[in-house]
């Protein structure tokens, strides 16, 4: 019983009204600059791994998914550091056509200053 407690205690402050209003998104990445453009094709059931080049730490620049993904044809599985990179691994779970576009953003800012885009066919 002490331990519902102990957790009812703990969980009580995140359902304050409060609480909840003031917890915000990030505006979605603004206009895309021209970049680097790679078509894949690959069947259902496959992984895609989508790498976007490294960034100095301290420059505050981070790569934000700049448009929704259709996750009846893809969904996220990984997100990893590889050395200064970022990969991230969709699963294609369904056939058709989509786009998957980064933009690379100082902080949680709309402009994006660079791009990275993935055509993806699923068959």
């Amino acid at each position: 019983m002490l331990r519902v407690a102990a957790v009812a205690l703990l969980l009580a402050p995140l359902s304050a009204p409060s609480l909840q209003a003031s917890v915000a998104s990030a505006p979605p990445v603004g206009p895309l600059p021209p970049g680097q453009v790679t078509s894949v094709s690959t069947p259902a059931g496959s992984l895609v791994a989508i790498a976007l080049p490294g960034q100095n730490a301290s420059s505050g620049l981070v790569w934000r998914l700049a448009r929704g993904v259709n996750t009846k044809m893809l969904r996220q599985v990984s997100e990893r550091n590889v050395g200064r990179d970022v990969v991230v691994v969709y699963r294609a779970v369904g056939r058709g056509q989509g786009t998957v576009a980064y933009g690379l953003t100082k902080g949680e800012t709309r402009k994006a200053y660079k791009s990275v885009t993935y055509k993806v066919s699923v068959r």
